[in-house]
């Protein structure tokens, strides 16, 4: 069973630079902030170049480590990726997560499209999972994309 999340924002910014930061190891992690039992990020580390296969490691504020595979990648207009590597107590609920971004140009700004699906443990898990990735993890990406708009805005 899976759980469908779905974020959107414009940002006044081009969508290479919108794309550019979204990819930051150095800068994303402070756009992320978390919400409940969802960590903020606090470093990410790539383990090669960014591509396509390509692997990062996310260190979170409360000291779990996720792996990210990168399975699309183009550039300034879509990434996605595989996460996996849950501790508890979020791994009781589910087991993996598949995000995907797209940038998409619109007038002066970007389009950002941040879909997010969680894989569950079980079906049995659903009645707690779902309040608590819709209200926590959906409040944490649509934070993170504020935070994306302010950040570029300064660049501005």
């Amino acid at each position: 069973m899976q759980i469908r999340l779905h974020v959107e924002r414009t940002i006044q910014a081009s969508p290479v630079a919108v794309f550019a930061l979204a990819l930051d190891p150095a800068r994303f992690p402070a756009t992320f902030s978390g919400c409940g039992p969802i960590p903020a990020i606090r470093s990410i580390t790539l383990n090669g170049p960014l591509a396509v296969g390509g692997t990062r490691e996310l260190e979170n504020s409360d000291g779990s480590r996720l792996t990210e595979r990168i399975t699309a990648l183009t550039a300034a207009s879509h990434h996605a990726y595989v996460l996996s590597g849950i501790r508890p107590p979020l791994s009781l609920l589910a087991v993996r997560g598949e995000a995907d971004w797209t940038f998409t140009a619109v007038g002066e700004g970007t389009r950002v499209s941040w879909d997010y699906v969680i894989t569950l443990t079980s079906p049995l898990a659903w009645p707690l999972a779902w309040p608590v990735l819709r209200g926590c993890m959906q409040t944490a990406m649509r934070r993170c994309l504020d935070a994306m708009a302010r950040e570029l805005s300064r660049g501005a």
